[in-house]
């Protein structure tokens, strides 16, 4: 199987970022599988019980799949630049959030749409833990989807796009498996929230070539979203 091409190396040096099965459907599709069966704690209810197991059973399988398919620690290289972008990239994506919230509670009955008790779900499968183990569930979650729906899908998605019109795509691509994933939670504002959210990492990661930057962005939104400033 042809491992390399130019418009490969345009997004990421291969030889150094992969594993040569990162290559491989059959590696990519078990690894995907994986992932996707140790997710389903996640949305067990109710979620305040089972969502702490399910984060640390899920996210172990990310890294290992992230391990097994990549040349992991190249995926990150971090710096000011790279945090700074995740910053400002987090403050967008709350930002994102807020309008949102703020369209929905105002206009939503002009277009059908109205405010629910979901996100209610959403807050309480991190509340109501001790603040250190709510930090800890957070890293954990970050770095786990970050390693695995970013540094893998999304670099596979993008490597197998030949057009680079449409490499963009790639970001949108691994958002949308992992939103399919949160079908399984039965929470529509969750899978909604999800897609966004992943968009914008994927964005992120794609414009830095670089973990470190969607890693800060999705650590410092869910702080902010989860402990620091709900959005209800």
């Amino acid at each position: 199987m042809r491992k390399n091409s130019s418009s490969e190396n345009s997004y990421s040096d291969s030889s150094i970022s992969f594993q040569r099965r990162f290559y491989t459907n059959k590696s990519q599709a078990a690894s995907f599988l994986a992932v996707a069966i140790s997710m389903i704690l996640l949305f067990i209810p109710p979620p305040s019980t089972y969502f702490i197991y399910g984060v640390f059973v899920a996210t172990p399988v990310m890294m290992v799949a992230a391990f097994w398919l990549t040349r992991y620690q190249k995926l990150f290289s971090p710096s000011i630049k790279s945090v700074a972008i995740g910053l400002v990239s987090a403050a967008l994506l709350y930002l994102i959030f807020l309008g949102g919230n703020y369209a929905v509670q105002n206009f939503g009955n002009l277009i059908g749409l109205h405010a629910s008790g979901e996100e209610t779900t959403i807050y309480s499968s991190i509340g109501g833990h001790p603040l250190y183990l709510q930090v800890g569930i957070l890293i954990f979650d970050a770095l786990g989807f970050e390693s695995y729906f970013r540094g893998t899908l999304q670099n596979f998605f993008v490597v197998r796009i030949r057009n680079k019109e449409y490499k963009l795509c790639g970001p949108l691509l691994a958002a949308t498996c992992d939103c399919l994933i949160h079908v399984l939670s039965a929470n529509p504002l969750w899978v909604v929230t999800t897609f966004v959210a992943d968009s914008v990492w994927g964005v992120t990661y794609y414009k830095t070539k670089n973990l470190s930057s969607s890693f800060t962005s999705h650590l410092v939104w869910d702080i902010l979203i989860f402990i620091v400033a709900p959005i209800r």
